[in-house]
């Protein structure tokens, strides 16, 4: 029996200084798809997903509440993992880099860096942003002259003895692996800021360690230290695969296929994590995919918009999980992943929300399902008889369903889910609606005449193909919602065994097509309840 290809894919790991905002979600949904997407077609998938706890922040926070440290992280992981779960986030493992575990690895790792020389002792000066937790490569000029440009905050003039990283000496090696590896940093812009960084700023040494602080790891070979938090943070890639404790597990999973980040924090992974890996003499990860944010009217949204919002009564958008109590957890799946480029930027307005659920789902998807099932179940009893063995005819006549999976399929993989998305409302379920509109099969079974009822059956059969194929392909997307769909007839291949490629192929039922939805009073329960 030939073995499974491995999958492993992270995504970036979360302060847990308060509960997880939107921005946080779209990385993991976008993270989810490609995992749900893999294990479809056939990988054994690792996904891994953790929260950055060994902060100043973090600690910090803590203290406000007049907490423990360690208790509020535990907390707070309880709380980022209910979000998570709730919007079906499909992760394996989810690592705290506040457990013994990860500590392990980090001493581990950082002694070994050590002893091979890449580590020495000296003192750091420059600008550093607290909320970042890092210094800048100068002061900022221009319109936001002396703050981070991220947070928009002024940055302080920091210097303190430390332990830095000799990031500088690996600056040609990097520029020679990008060159080898043209699809390491995607998408390609971001490796184009990347490249250019390094060729006219150069790379300086990197501050690694923090000195009297009492929450975090302390550096083995100078317990007055602890490690600094992107040293510390990036470990998690490999911590929670076993680096330290279960040398298989980590030797099969590493290195990495994919990790999902943020493009704000594009540098460090792309730079300072091979670097750190080759350091340790341990290969790079194969891909890094730096996603856009969630915007607002224009701008980023996070924590820091919270009282902007919360004035125009639009707080709930901070929030996954108000906007799930408010919608539903397919509905923002569906709406961040359609709505939203994960190379790019997107935008998200409460009125656009509504008419792309309305529309798309509701209207289109939903409407779809429920006519077949309404005219299929009253019509017939549930059993489309005679149409076992028979080739559904096709809703359109270009209609190329080989040709309309290669295009979604190469969508998905490049991490295209919106052109995904669009392909599949636009390629399948639209046509279907249009078929069904014009053979209006509910007005060809009133007629008495048998060749009117002959005929409905077989263009209800044909249009459910097209909710076959749209449900497989819709799987990874929204998996609960894809399901239903499927659950609703009599299809032949298992829900829990669908790939991709049998939505390539026209589905020819080995007995008559049944329709097995469950029903309330001869209608089956809305796919998608329309927002009034």
């Amino acid at each position: 029996m030939t073995a499974k290809p491995r999958w492993f894919q992270t995504t970036a790991i979360d302060y847990p200084n308060s509960r997880p905002h939107i921005g946080t979600a779209f990385e993991k949904l976008g993270a989810d798809v490609q995992a749900r997407y893999r294990r479809m077609e056939g990988y054994d998938v690792f996904f891994l997903m953790g929260n950055d706890e060994n902060t100043v922040k973090v600690s910090q926070r803590a203290a406000q509440l007049a907490r423990d440290v360690q208790e509020y992280c535990d907390d707070m992981a309880v709380q980022f993992k209910e979000v998570w779960d709730t919007l079906e986030i499909s992760y394996d493992a989810f690592e705290q880099t506040s457990h013994e575990r990860h500590k392990v690895a980090c001493r581990k790792f950082i002694q070994k860096v050590y002893d091979n020389g890449h580590i020495y002792k000296d003192s750091y000066e420059g600008w550093y942003c607290s909320e970042c937790e890092e210094f800048k490569s100068d002061k900022v000029h221009g319109e936001n002259a002396g703050k981070c440009p991220v947070h928009k905050k002024p940055l302080a003039r920091r210097s303190e003895p430390c332990y830095l990283f000799r990031l500088s000496s690996f600056a040609d090696r990097l520029l020679a692996f990008y060159a080898a590896n043209p699809d390491f940093i995607q998408p390609a812009s971001r490796k184009n800021e990347i490249v250019s960084l390094i060729e006219t700023e150069g790379l300086r040494d990197i501050n690694i360690s923090r000195t009297g602080e009492d929450w975090g790891i302390r550096i083995p070979f100078d317990p007055d230290f602890t490690i600094y938090v992107w040293f510390d943070a990036l470990l998690t890639y490999i911590s929670g695969i076993g680096y330290g404790d279960d040398e298989e597990m980590f030797r099969r999973l590493w290195p990495a296929d994919v990790h999902f980040i943020g493009k704000d924090i594009t540098r460090f992974h792309t730079a300072l994590w091979p670097a750190m890996l080759w350091a340790a003499g341990e290969e790079a990860p194969r891909k890094v995919f730096g996603h856009g944010f969630v915007n607002f009217d224009g701008d980023k949204i996070g924590k820091s918009r919270a009282d902007e919002l919360k004035a125009k009564g639009l707080d709930y958008l901070l929030e996954p999980m108000d906007i799930i109590k408010k919608f539903s957890a397919e509905g923002f799946r569906y709406f961040f992943l359609r709505e939203c480029p994960y190379p790019s930027d997107g935008e998200i307005t409460p009125d656009r929300f509504i008419e792309v659920f309305n529309t798309e789902l509701a209207n289109k998807l939903g409407n779809l399902l429920s006519r077949c099932v309404v005219v299929g179940s009253a019509n017939f009893a549930g059993v489309l008889m005679g149409t076992g063995g028979v080739t559904p005819e096709a809703v359109a006549a270009d209609f190329d369903a080989a040709k309309v999976v290669a295009e979604v399929r190469s969508h998905v993989e490049s991490c295209s889910y919106n052109l995904a998305l669009q392909t599949i409302i636009l390629n399948i379920v639209t046509p279907a609606n249009q078929y069904l509109d014009t053979h209006a099969p509910w007005k060809l079974v009133k007629t008495g005449v048998p060749q009117d009822l002959e005929r409905a059956k077989f263009v209800i059969y044909a249009a459910v193909q097209s909710l076959r194929m749209a449900s497989i392909l819709l799987k990874p997307f929204i998996p609960r919602s894809a399901e239903t769909i499927y659950a609703g007839f009599s299809f032949g291949v298992p829900w829990a065994d669908v790939t991709y490629a049998d939505a390539a192929t026209v589905e020819v039922q080995a007995g008559d097509l049944r329709v097995t939805a469950e029903l309330i009073d001869g209608k089956p329960k809305p796919l998608f309840q329309r927002i009034k």
